[in-house]
């Protein structure tokens, strides 16, 4: 796999894309970016580019993340294709199988297929869906989903989705197409469930970096029992500056995408004209919390120690940098992500001794 791989082969280093206007920008000017930020990734030997759904917000201008894909494929050469994520319950899960195989196919087998339930109950409301805690039904869409994806007529019997013999077409290049399920490492069940069906995991880009959970040793039988290798991601905003007091004004950007996400997910916030309104939150972290538990941001040697810290406490042999959020300028972006490639990348490639 090429692009940004670290310790020995065992780690890939990604960008993250929200896509997110806390002003509102043309559509224009935020896709223009994306496009600009996912060539740069590729330029600079990021191993991956990860897009987000979302839809009638200004919280993320990501709504059709496959149609995305499929132009970023035709723009760059090697850097792989993610979803992060795909909302399961939004959608019929063989015309995602479909979108699915048709960006592999086009990518030259590229795909990275992040799956999740989704939160915002505001989107599924307008999209006439209820949001459910079912956790069976979500379970299902992916068997079917997955099943559809290995490029073989099927057929299908279970509680909420019945078919008879069936091929999707395109069928994928990749054999499997390598898919994700975001879980909360906390509950064991959800974990449990995404293992047993041998999808890799996206976790603990919530929590404080104090407070993640290594899931290779919280759920060591449930990955001894997996069908297959397992791999675990995570994410976090980054900020690489020249000096701390810059990184330290430009985390105080992150403060809108908490804000919007905590008031979505939470179902306090208001959506007035397709833009999220937002306002400070009680007990919100000061900066100095937010640099020590939340971001990775800092000079160069600082986000090295923040990015081996999570590492070490989550277990993931995969980091994706969501280099822009809030209002961050492009040219602060770009500076961010180039400075990341030229100082931070080359140090975490160089083995780190390791402690009994």
């Amino acid at each position: 796999m090429a692009g940004a791989r670290t310790h020995g082969d065992d780690m890939d280093i990604g960008i993250f894309l929200l896509m997110q206007s806390p002003e509102g920008a043309p559509s224009q000017e935020v896709y223009g970016r994306a496009l600009r930020s996912a060539q740069l990734a590729e330029a600079l030997g990021f191993s991956h580019v990860w897009v987000a759904e979302h839809h009638f917000i200004n919280y993320s201008y990501s709504s059709q993340p496959f149609v995305l894909l499929a132009h970023l494929a035709a723009l760059t050469e090697r850097i792989r294709l993610g979803t992060a994520i795909v909302p399961v319950p939004l959608h019929n899960p063989l015309l995602v199988a479909e979108q699915a195989a048709t960006v592999d196919q086009l990518s030259g087998g590229r795909l990275e297929l992040g799956l999740g339930k989704g939160y915002q109950r505001f989107q599924y409301e307008r999209l006439g869906i209820e949001k459910s805690d079912d956790h069976a039904r979500y379970d299902e869409a992916i068997d079917l989903l997955c099943l559809a994806l290995r490029g073989r007529p099927f057929s299908f019997e279970g509680r909420w989705f019945q078919l008879p013999e069936t091929l999707v077409y395109p069928q994928p290049l990749q054999r499997p197409v390598p898919v994700w399920a975001a879980v909360n490492s906390t509950v064991p069940p959800v974990v449990e469930s995404a293992l047993s069906r041998g999808l890799h995991l996206f976790s603990g880009a919530l929590e404080p970096i104090s407070k993640m959970i290594d899931m290779r040793r919280r759920y060591a039988a449930a990955f001894a029992g997996a069908p297959g290798p397992v791999r675990i991601g995570t994410q976090r905003p980054v900020f690489v500056g020249e000096s701390e007091a810059e990184a330290r004004a430009a985390v105080e950007q992150a403060r809108w995408n908490a804000r919007a996400a905590l008031s979505l997910r939470h179902e306090f916030g208001r959506v007035e004209q397709g833009r999220v309104t937002v306002a400070p939150l009680p007990g919100e972290p000061s900066t100095d919390e937010i640099m020590a538990e939340h971001v990775v941001a800092g000079t160069p040697d600082q986000c090295l120690r923040q990015l081996r810290r999570i590492l070490a406490g989550s277990g993931a042999d995969l980091f994706n940098c969501n280099f822009c959020f809030g209002a961050l300028s492009e040219a602060q972006v770009e500076r961010s992500m180039r400075l990341f490639a030229e100082a931070v990348l080359p140090a975490l490639r160089e083995p780190v001794a390791q402690t009994a």
